[in-house]
């Protein structure tokens, strides 16, 4: 039998928000599908008007109930309207699953479907999402969060995290798998992940640059000096590092061991890989190393990141 999901939008919604439909319908086109019955729900019906002036056909509210409910986001949040607060109290309620896409985490907040629950949202919104609705657990540096039948993800394109996420609950791992790999996502991210990239914080601007970036990442369990780096660049090794600082800030070194930190993070926050392995395998060798390297990012230990993740888990 088809699950049916339900997507809420309202005037102002951000369009980049529906790359999620992609992924339940890709999972229609599995073998044994269709799946899933997807619809756009507002309101009133008719057609809704994006924040990019980008408009779409949907369907009026109705009573039915339905397997999923998930509410888009804006590039603001507002107040929400009393029609659209009391179909989420009630649909809310019978769903199997109701989620947030990016600050649509404030209108569920709105609806009180977010007391006492962990949520997540755009980094950017996450302490005015706390601030205004003191009841929830904000966690603003994570990908999405599942905390029991609700489900919350941060901004722009972690929807596709949060839905592949729900696939891989439905139809198991190998189908969330083959899904990104149709939609070209280099891997599913986990929700425990963080919101920020070093990559992204180096901001290189050349390719060279770039593809010394993407191959230490490739390699973290390796020593990799600055002469391999520059190798990887096709540069000498003092053009390397001049253009290296010019273009991030930073010296090769440091930017390493920012790609070994998050790696490491990520090792301990999604395994059960022990500290000294996790040292090891994104090339800290060290674990006193590693620890002295998470006290200048974090400002605690890799143990207390363990075990807070473990926390976590078994909330």
């Amino acid at each position: 039998m088809e699950k049916s999901i339900s997507f809420v939008a309202f005037d102002g919604f951000q369009l980049v928000d529906m790359a999620a439909v992609s992924v339940f319908e890709l999972a229609n086109d599995l073998p044994g599908g269709p799946y899933y019955q997807i619809q756009l729900l507002s309101e009133h019906g008719g057609m809704v008007r994006s924040s990019s002036g980008v408009q779409v056909s949907s369907a009026a509210f109705d009573a039915h109930e339905c397997d999923t409910l998930i509410v888009a986001g804006s590039m603001t949040p507002t107040a929400s309207t009393p029609g659209l607060l009391a179909f989420l109290r009630l649909s809310g309620a019978a769903s199997r699953r109701t989620a947030s896409i990016c600050t649509g985490a404030f209108v569920l907040a709105e609806a009180g479907l977010l007391d006492g629950r962990r949520v997540t949202t755009h980094w950017c919104a996450a302490r005015e999402l706390q601030r205004l609705y003191p009841k929830a657990r904000v966690e603003e540096d994570r990908i999405f969060i599942n905390d029991g039948q609700v489900w919350t993800s941060a901004g722009m394109t972690a929807c596709i995290d949060l839905c592949l996420a729900m696939v891989e609950q439905d139809l198991g791992v190998e189908a969330a798998r083959a899904i990104a790999r149709k939609m070209v996502v280099y891997h599913r991210r986990s929700g425990g992940q963080s919101q920020f990239s070093a990559l992204l914080e180096l901001e290189p601007k050349s390719d060279r640059i770039q593809l010394a970036l993407s191959y230490a990442k490739r390699n973290l369990h390796k020593e990799l000096t600055v002469d391999e780096l520059a190798d990887a660049a096709s540069l000498s090794r003092r053009q390397f590092t001049r253009s290296f600082r010019v273009e991030t800030g930073q010296s090769p070194s440091k930017a390493v061991e920012s790609l070994r930190v998050e790696a490491a993070r990520a090792m301990l926050e999604e395994s059960n890989h022990s500290v000294d392995v996790v040292a090891r395998e994104t090339g800290f060798v060290d674990p006193e190393r590693m620890r002295r390297a998470f006290l200048r990012t974090f400002g605690h230990t890799p143990q207390s990141v363990k075990r807070a993740a473990k926390l976590v888990a078994a909330a």
